[in-house]
């Protein structure tokens, strides 16, 4: 079977043909989802991309939870289907209470872009479980609102329960608590995270690697892991 997964954009979305790119490099159908339907076509995966949903108002993410479809994204989270929050699409999970915590301005108070070390927590996700535990990879990062907070009580637990997924290696860009990067549900169907794998997919357009310029795709195996999910779980 094909994995069809579905790309929501929402009104200030920037990066949802990226993912839908990702998606099909990673040998998925990508499907294009629309903020204000109800109907979810029938995928077997979700993403919600990175942007500046709604202008960023109120709070990054915040008017974005409250979109038609979430309705739907939150049924689908329920149910087991591996969804991923990128960035804009992580402020919106942690504002619609399918992840815990929130994310507030950079401490530096400037927007950052910067290929961002990171540090595989939790390879037992939907979305992960390519990778190995302990793996360092290099994934581009550029957000002005990507500090992560949760109480120290939430954040012993996440850590006690192994939902932190990924962590900030060799500096901390935005301030996050515990330099954590991106988080997982109990279940590890819905991962959120700041970083966008998306745009370290395709040779030629990725971080710089010790081979060559702009040849970093570690953000591949994101797409690749939730499509072997989906194919695993079909059969």
């Amino acid at each position: 079977m094909t994995a069809r997964i579905g790309v929501i954009t929402f009104p200030g979305s920037l990066d949802d043909r990226d993912a839908q790119r990702a998606i099909e490099i990673a040998g998925g159908e990508p499907v294009a989802l629309w903020h204000g339907s109800h109907d979810l076509d029938g995928v077997d995966g979700l993403v919600l991309p990175g942007g500046f949903s709604y202008g960023d108002y109120l709070r990054a993410g915040a008017i974005a939870a409250l979109a038609p479809i979430m309705s739907e994204v939150k049924d689908a989270a329920a149910q087991g289907m591996p969804i991923l929050g990128i960035c804009n699409g992580f402020q919106m999970l942690v504002e619609a209470h399918l992840l815990p915590g929130g994310l507030i301005r950079n401490a530096h108070q400037q927007f950052i872009r910067r290929d961002q070390r990171l540090r595989v927590e939790n390879n037992d996700t939907a979305w992960t479980h390519e990778f190995a535990s302990g793996q360092e990879i290099v994934i581009p990062l550029k957000n002005a609102d990507g500090g992560y907070i949760a109480s120290e009580s939430e954040l012993d637990r996440l850590e006690g329960e192994g939902l932190v997924v990924f962590r900030y290696v060799g500096v901390n860009p935005n301030g996050s608590l515990r330099d954590i990067a991106g988080i997982a549900n109990e279940r590890g169907n819905v991962v959120g995270l700041m970083p966008h794998p998306e745009h370290a997919a395709e040779p030629g357009f990725g971080p710089d690697t010790a081979a060559a310029m702009r040849s970093g795709v570690d953000g591949l195996s994101f797409f690749t892991s939730a499509i072997a999910a989906v194919v695993a779980q079909a059969a």
